[in-house]
């Protein structure tokens, strides 16, 4: 199986500091209220106005900060600290926050963004450093919007790009677990609500712009939710013919016809993100189960579709060595009780 290696996550890190602090181009998430509000984008955002979006630059931020715990001896790990201890800081958190209390910003990044700030906040509470204390206003703040919006979502979204719901609370649960269990109590019972009685997913993926499974996603959350026997026997009902290869687009890695269109080049992401779910779906089950190794090799021709382009083209390059990274690292052990 195909891992991360050093000589890996040093050119991944080299790569994302390359754009973390580059302003343009740059795609805003913005609405006007009034003419001043046209401004730069890092004067909205003191930290997140590079690697082109602000969601981009958060998950690049967590991308350089776990390269970091994870090889801190690596050639970058200077760089990555310097640019930290710059960047990091409570002025320049406390800008951010004035843009997430904009009347016209309740939902500014719903609920991707949301969830990819706690987790760098996560990131950052595993280093010896300021930096997550830094941070916590900005993770509570979203962390709160979590609280209120979770409860009024009424029906779940399934869809494959940033707005969907499973991914986002894959990486609210983890950043939740030892530190907001209430809010760990309501995502599992909003998803359990959504997804407990989901049977025989059709998985009418990829779509022509996704970079998220939707079928693999929300397997992924139940993984994390359910004991081991429990998510076997949901998720054998969820995708019952899966021993058969079927639906065997699942099993098929997506063909990315032009990785200069940014919306297109979103498949290599979908690739990678589906490579990171069969592998934590396949750990989840165990390997004694009849599909762990079918998941395995999908993983596997996966990650080997995509990961030669994380690099090359800037619509690709801003963001997936974000999701090659969540696919090359060993999974996390099983959750749920």
């Amino acid at each position: 199986m195909t891992h991360l290696t050093p000589d890996m996550a040093n050119g991944f890190a080299t790569l994302t500091l390359s754009h973390l602090g580059r302003r343009y181009p740059y795609k805003m998430d913005l609405v006007l209220a009034g003419p001043q509000d046209a401004r730069e984008p890092a004067d909205h955002h003191p930290i997140f106005h590079g690697s082109f979006d602000w969601h981009s630059c958060v998950h690049g931020w967590w991308q350089v900060m776990r390269l970091l715990r994870l090889y801190p001896d690596m050639p970058q790990a200077s760089a990555i600290r310097a640019q930290a201890d710059a960047m990091l800081v409570p002025d320049k958190v406390a800008g951010e926050l004035a843009f997430l209390a904009r009347p016209t910003a309740t939902g500014f990044e719903r609920p991707y963004g949301w969830a990819w700030a706690l987790a760098l906040h996560g990131e950052l509470a595993r280093h010896e450093a300021p930096w997550a204390a830094a941070l916590e206003p900005l993770a509570l703040a979203f962390a709160a919007r979590f609280h209120a919006f979770l409860p009024k979502l009424t029906y779940p979204l399934r869809v494959g790009t940033h707005f969907n719901i499973a991914f986002a609370l894959t990486l609210a649960l983890e950043w939740a677990e030892g530190r907001d269990p209430a809010l760990m109590a309501l995502i599992r019972d909003r998803a359990l609500h959504w997804f407990g009685d989901d049977r025989a997913c059709q998985a009418w993926e990829p779509g022509g712009d996704e970079f998220l499974s939707p079928a693999l996603c929300e397997a992924l959350l139940m993984s994390r939710l359910l004991a081991r026997a429990d998510f076997a026997d949901w998720f054998h009902a969820f995708l019952p013919h899966l021993a058969q290869g079927e639906p065997a687009t699942l099993f098929t890695p997506a063909t990315v016809s032009d990785r200069s269109d940014g919306k297109i080049a979103h498949l290599d992401g979908l690739n990678l993100s589906r490579g990171w779910c069969w592998r934590a779906i396949a750990a989840a089950l165990g390997p004694g189960d009849p599909v762990a190794a079918s998941a395995l090799d999908a993983a596997e021709r996966h990650i080997a579709a995509s990961l030669p382009h994380v690099a090359g083209d800037y619509m690709g390059e801003h963001w997936l060595a974000t999701f090659a990274l969540l696919a090359l690292e060993r999974p996390s052990p099983a959750r749920g009780g």
